[in-house]
């Protein structure tokens, strides 16, 4: 008679491992583990065994036995359209991307900021901005997590922060309009809320001011972000009595609605109305005409963010780093000089 091998299972636990490699369950723990109390012998018996079952460590095992993980949450506040969100998209494809190359699992967390999250047995943690979840952020340095927030300067907590220079990239966006030579130009806003918001119309200020052009309070129309509040901003504007001659809209996505409604309502982008987004959504160039912008580096933001908590969980005697990535205004067609009249 003659006798098959058995095939490996496709669900070998750990008892089978022991069992084929002839030691007990304890030894082949500390070996999957990297604990360096094992005999060589029996750490080959082990490897050995785990190659020809295909046996699957589980991290909530490894967890258990070693007090680590190599697991990290990114927390994200939950809003309306979150994953048609080009900011959330990119964050999460350069967090995904930095976590993989890192040897990282990831953990998405979408936050509504009114309840205390429940990340048991993650390494650490990068908050995607914070928009009413303070309270989170705090209560994690206070656990010992290591932490990171991205998107928002934190200048008032011992955490590190990776941030985007908003203020000064729109200062840059509204001095390309007044070296066009306007004058009136109008500001669509995000929502101040935010911090990225808010710095943008800081940044809308900032530029009038230092070009001693009076900032009108009937040029700026706030908006919660949202492609529908930017309609509604959009048809005000251009239906003024005294319209802008430019605006800075405070996202791609709202500047693409603004050039709907212009086109609607017969006017030419950018021989009416001269506009400038905020984002560098690819989706900018596929309007009537290619939408000037002010290139936000999301990936980079991210991946850093990933190289930072790694460097965070690695050593607990580090310090925090605060980093303001540069913006960069991409000049394309939605814009012209200002003929006068």
């Amino acid at each position: 008679m003659t006798r098959t091998k058995k095939s490996p299972s496709k669900n070998s636990s750990i008892v089978d491992v022991a069992r084929a490699s002839g030691v007990s369950i304890t030894t082949v723990s500390r070996v999957i583990n990297k604990i360096g109390t094992v005999k060589e012998a029996n750490r080959a018996k082990v490897t050995r065994a785990v190659r020809e079952l295909k046996f699957q460590p589980s991290i909530f095992a490894q967890r258990l036995a070693t007090g680590k993980s190599n697991v990290v949450a990114l927390v994200i506040p939950r809003y309306e359209g979150v994953f048609y969100s080009f900011y959330a998209l990119e964050i999460i494809r350069g967090v995904g991307t930095m976590c993989e190359a890192l040897k990282l699992d990831l953990l998405l967390h979408l936050t509504d900021a009114r309840t205390p999250l429940s990340l048991r047995g993650v390494s650490g943690i990068i908050f995607s901005d914070l928009i009413g979840n303070r309270a989170q952020l705090e209560d994690s340095l206070e656990r010992g997590i290591p932490s990171v927030v991205i998107n928002y300067y934190v200048d008032n907590l011992d955490v590190s922060c990776i941030a985007i220079d908003n203020a000064g990239g729109s200062e840059s966006a509204v001095n390309y309009l007044i070296e066009l030579g306007h004058k009136k130009i109008a500001h669509i806003t995000g929502d101040v809320m935010t911090q990225a918001a808010a710095k943008r119309l800081e940044g809308y200020k900032q530029a009038l001011a230092k070009n001693n052009i009076k900032v009108r309070e009937d040029y700026i129309f706030p908006t919660d972000y949202s492609r529908g509040a930017a309609r509604g901003a959009a048809e005000k504007l251009l239906k003024a009595q005294d319209p802008a001659t430019a605006v800075f809209v405070a996202s791609d996505a709202m500047a693409l609605e603004v050039m709907a409604v212009a086109r609607e309502l017969g006017k030419s982008i950018p021989n009416d109305l001269s506009i400038v987004g905020f984002d560098d959504n690819p989706s900018g160039l596929y309007g009537p005409v290619g939408l000037t912008t002010v290139r936000q580096p999301l990936i980079h933001m991210a991946e850093e963010s990933v190289k930072e908590l790694s460097r965070l969980i690695s050593s607990a005697k580090t310090k925090s780093k605060k980093i303001l990535l540069p913006a960069e205004l991409i000049i394309r067609e939605s814009c012209k000089p200002f003929a006068g009249g």
